[in-house]
């Protein structure tokens, strides 16, 4: 969508396909017996990029939609019972650091220091610019090994904090975008500068209203949206993208095609004679070699009763992190532990839900598909552990007050958004699949072939998404000029 007002700014004459009834692509919208939920990203860490697509039509955001700040930003809940949070009032973050262990005070500052460094290369100067050659790269490297970004989160972390448990916490964001802490570049360590410097958001009525914005925008801007639409495949002259077939048969004709589904499925099963030609010309990446990210198992459910306790954004820890994050990116167990990410936008937004009630859902990271998981039977089976674990926790008698609950497991991705493996955020966010090791925004090959979304530059999140639209614009703009 991004993508789409960004051309349309430019003057082409565009049209969207959508594959779903609903525009937003994973940010879709649920309804169940009154309770509503966003189904995709909650967290809105850097408003402004949305600001700028209305900008470019002269309006302004603020007048359709309304943006909420959040304190705190996350609630931490320990297997122990201890809870952290983590919000914008340094003084508070800095007491609460100190009942954990007092030196990690001097850490923190040190690890947002080094994340400021960070965010002033790879987000501000690196993530709307393409990297479609290897000395784009080059060029880039020794100021990323003067940042240390060859080392993982984990590792950057660890380095400034000593505390176990405010360890777990620091690291927690590249799960928020599909990799291990443990494996993903520390370029990722740039989000806490990122969320220090615009805070954290929520958008009134949720990121459906956000869609829904978007798309009366195109409207008004005569971008053409085609909704039940798949593609099949892309018809090709020579080095040039002619069109797209979709599932009725009919081609729809294209001077350029900007592409949004997961790259490694484009690659599979979209591009005539993909697989060997693709690999043999570096566009695919080799399967044995790629990481993708974990899965999801996404809980849906509202509540008789409210938890005012309960922050709109908490992850719940069990007592295992390193061996849990294993057992899901590297052996694709799905142990019988976990941790999740609670999300109650009832505590910002009482409109989710019928009045004295509470709309949630829990997202529990999983293998992909790539494991041997019968989820036929073990979706119910987790579906129950979680309720009992929110139950003894933060969500007292929750097996007797849960309503209208249903899921979505890793096939609903695969199935729905046509993800490899079932993957909730593409290919993993590691060193070696980050800007040009990653899928190219332009493909190398097909010369008027773009990518935007999670698999390609600069990565999956709300930010790296809406940015992988502004590094086509770019890619466009030097390509064909504004019409």
């Amino acid at each position: 969508m991004a993508a789409a007002l960004r051309m349309r700014a430019l003057g082409h004459h565009v049209t969207l396909t959508e594959r779903l009834g609903a525009l937003g692509g994973r940010a879709q919208v649920f309804e169940r017996g009154g309770f509503r939920h966003d189904a995709g990203p909650t967290v809105i860490t850097a408003p402004f990029l949305f600001e700028e697509l209305f900008a470019l039509f002269g309006e302004q955001l603020s007048d359709v939609v309304r943006m909420v700040a959040l304190d705190p930003w996350y609630r931490f809940h320990f297997s122990d019972g201890r809870q952290f949070d983590y919000c914008a009032d340094m003084v508070a973050m800095e007491r609460q650091i100190a009942a954990f262990n007092p030196a990690d005070i001097h850490g923190y500052q040190c690890l947002l220091e080094a994340s400021r460094k960070i965010f002033e290369v790879g987000f501000v100067e690196l993530a709307d610019r393409p990297f479609l050659r290897f000395r784009d790269m080059l060029a880039q490297t020794p100021q990323l090994i003067r940042l240390g970004c060859y080392r993982t989160v984990s590792s950057m972390v660890e380095k400034y904090i000593r505390d176990a448990s405010l360890q777990r916490v620091f690291s927690i964001h590249p799960l928020l975008v599909g990799g291990n802490p443990f494996s993903t570049t520390s370029i990722y360590t740039l989000i806490h500068f990122l969320e220090r410097h615009w805070g954290i958001h929520f958008c009134m009525g949720g990121t459906g209203r956000l869609v829904q914005a978007m798309a009366e925008l195109m409207h008004r801007q005569g971008v053409k949206v085609m909704l039940g639409t798949d593609v099949e495949s892309f018809v090709l002259t020579g080095n040039r993208v002619t069109g797209v077939r979709i599932q009725s048969g009919e081609t729809l004709s294209a001077d350029l095609v900007i592409c949004n589904a997961d790259p490694p499925t484009v690659y599979r099963e979209m591009m005539p004679k993909a697989d060997t030609a693709s690999l043999r010309s570096g566009r695919l990446l080799p399967e044995s070699l790629t990481n993708y990210s974990m899965g999801l198992f996404v809980l849906f459910f509202g509540t008789s009763c409210t938890y005012p306790e309960v922050a709109h954004h908490t992850i719940w820890f069990g007592d295992r992190f390193r061996t849990l994050l294993r057992d899901i990116f590297d052996r694709g167990v799905l142990a019988d532990d976990f941790s999740l990410y609670l999300h109650r936008p009832t505590a910002t937004d009482p409109s989710f839900a019928p009045h004295g009630c509470d709309s949630f859902y829990v997202l529990c990271p999983v293998p992909n598909l790539r494991a041997n998981i019968d989820w036929d039977q073990e979706g119910p089976r987790l579906r129950d552990r979680i309720v009992s674990a929110l139950s003894r926790t933060v969500l007292p008698d929750l097996e007797n007050t849960i309503r209208e609950d249903f899921w979505m497991d890793p096939r609903d991705f695969r199935d729905q958004y046509r993800s490899r493996f079932g993957a909730g955020f593409s290919i993993a966010p590691t060193f070696w699949q980050s800007a040009w090791f990653r899928y190219h925004n332009r493909d190398p090959a097909i010369n008027n072939l773009y990518f935007v979304g999670a698999g390609t530059h600069p990565g999956a999140g709300l930010p790296g998404v809406l940015s992988s639209a502004k590094v086509v614009e770019r890619l466009v703009r030097h390509q064909f000029g504004a019409t």
